[in-house]
């Protein structure tokens, strides 16, 4: 009888350090395959939204965010630069942007929420180079059509041109306006890229 009752306990001892050990095994597999169906810091990195405080951007400059690895230039148009825009209409491809690539909310020719603050992705629509930012007017390099250049964007590659809405013009290898990333304001000084104005 002594010896069932050892054996008894021996069993219920044996059983819980089994469950235990099973328990521990268990565990040890389900995190790490869990833990692989959250994305890396990188890929959450390539779609988070970012940043930028425009308090400081002076008129007629640009800055340079990195967004998703594409570079998005954030110009402050001088008042000077706004006006000019309706007399380029005749001269570009897609004036009212009709079949460029922007969000449903932004409207109009200077293609933004703030009428001042130009936001596109800095690549052409060409080929993807980099656009340099050409904001003095008079260029000789870059009149189009017998006109005076008014600033903008112009691409070394393959000459493609834009003005300051990022618009393109016509007669160039780019066949759409430069595209405007989905984005809205924190505030009057922080812009968010990567969410739309719509869902902010």
């Amino acid at each position: 009888m002594s010896s069932d009752g050892v054996n008894s306990g021996r069993r219920k001892f044996l059983t819980a350090a089994t469950s235990v050990v099973g328990v521990a095994g268990v565990v040890g597999v389900a995190v790490p395959f869990l833990g692989s169906w959250n994305p890396s810091a990188r890929a959450k990195a390539a779609g988070a939204p970012v940043k930028a405080d425009v308090s400081k951007l002076e008129p007629g400059q640009m800055v340079v965010v990195e967004w998703r690895g594409k570079p998005v230039y954030v110009v402050n148009r001088t008042a000077s630069q706004l006006e000019e825009l309706p007399q380029l209409n005749g001269l570009l491809k897609d004036p009212d942007s009709l079949i460029s690539q922007q969000p449903p909310y932004i409207k109009g020719i200077d293609r933004s929420l703030q009428p001042n603050l130009l936001v596109v992705v800095g690549l052409c629509t060409h080929l993807g180079c980099a656009p340099k930012y050409r904001p003095e007017v008079g260029a000789a390099d870059l009149s189009v059509a017998g006109t005076e250049w008014q600033g903008g964007f112009f691409c070394p590659c393959h000459g493609s041109k834009f003005d300051m809405s990022g618009r393109v013009y016509a007669g160039v290898p780019a066949s759409t306006n430069l595209v405007v990333p989905p984005y809205s304001f924190e505030g009057d000084d922080v812009l968010v890229i990567g969410v739309d104005a719509e869902a902010a």
